[in-house]
């Protein structure tokens, strides 16, 4: 039974933890564990995580000395993890019970590194606004950016895997995810589960600020233009990729493709092939009889 790491980087979230802690509280998958890591909180969040978690083994917190940002702390939570598998889940997000479940049952085979869902985007109560829908499943290869995203939370992933990459830039104040999400991708494949799974809470302090979505756009840029230079991208679509990063606008310019009605057509016939090979690959392995037809019938 595989254990599961759920990994919550912390800053001034106290006042909506209890509901993240109760949602972890009412898995249906029992072998999980917790890891807290505080940013440095100037609030008084660490005395209420301390209160609520202070009877149960399964969560262990820990505190940065300083504040060092999100990409420096969501690196902290994989380097304390234990579990196979790891998913991180932010403090003021829930997740439903079924959710380690279902992330975890998609490991058994070997070649997949991440699974990913859909998202219930909430209100600053929690309270259920729309899904998010944009999230599908990826075809997945080296001109991949999540770009438009379409793999999101609840994402979990092998962290043997994780250790193999250069791991999340610690530098990074926005984008965090999404340079996870990209690197762990250029090791494997990922399996879309077509099921809400995962509550995003939309508030003031977070991303869903206009100011803040702008600052993520930004940094998304970086993070796709770094992704290009590791993957020793030189052109996309005949266009030269910069020597150096200049504007997300330069970055952004080169992928809008993706965004377009025919590539997201080729996309979709791409992967209803893929998964047209695999069903047939498998009744090969299954029913050895049949290699014997397909030789007829070409």
């Amino acid at each position: 039974m595989k254990k599961i790491s759920v990994l919550i980087a912390h800053y001034n979230n106290g006042k909506f933890f209890e509901e993240c802690y109760l949602s972890l509280m009412h898995q249906t998958y029992s072998n999980w564990e917790a890891v807290i890591v505080d940013d440095a909180s100037t609030d008084d969040s660490i005395e209420i995580i301390e209160s609520i978690i202070k009877d149960d083994p399964r969560f262990r917190l820990y505190k940065n000395t300083e504040n060092k940002g999100c990409g420096f702390t969501k690196g902290m939570c994989v380097k304390y993890a234990a579990g196979e598998i790891c998913g991180f889940l932010d403090p003021d997000d829930a997740l439903f019970p079924e959710a380690l479940e279902r992330s975890v049952e998609k490991f058994s085979d070997d070649n997949i590194v991440a699974a990913y869902s859909k998202m219930l985007l909430c209100d600053e109560n929690l309270s259920p606004k729309s899904v998010y829908g944009h999230t599908k499943q990826i075809y997945n290869n080296r001109y991949f950016f999540n770009y438009p995203i379409q793999a999101a939370h609840f994402f979990t992933f092998r962290r043997e895997v994780y250790l193999r990459t250069e791991g999340i830039n610690p530098h990074l104040k926005r984008a965090v995810d999404q340079d996870l999400y990209l690197k762990v991708l250029e090791l494997g494949d990922a399996v879309y589960i077509d099921k809400v799974l995962y509550k995003y809470r939309l508030h003031s302090a977070g991303i869903s600020q206009a100011s803040s979505k702008q600052s993520a756009k930004d940094s998304f840029a970086e993070v796709i233009y770094e992704t290009m230079k590791r993957r020793k991208i030189r052109k996309i679509k005949n266009h030269k990729v910069p020597e150096n990063y200049t504007t997300p606008e330069e970055v952004y310019k080169l992928i809008n493709y993706q965004n377009g009605l025919l590539y997201r057509l080729k996309l979709k016939l791409k992967l209803i092939f893929h998964k047209a090979h695999i069903l047939i690959f498998s009744a090969f392995i299954d029913f050895p009889e049949l290699q014997n037809f397909s030789l007829i019938i070409s």
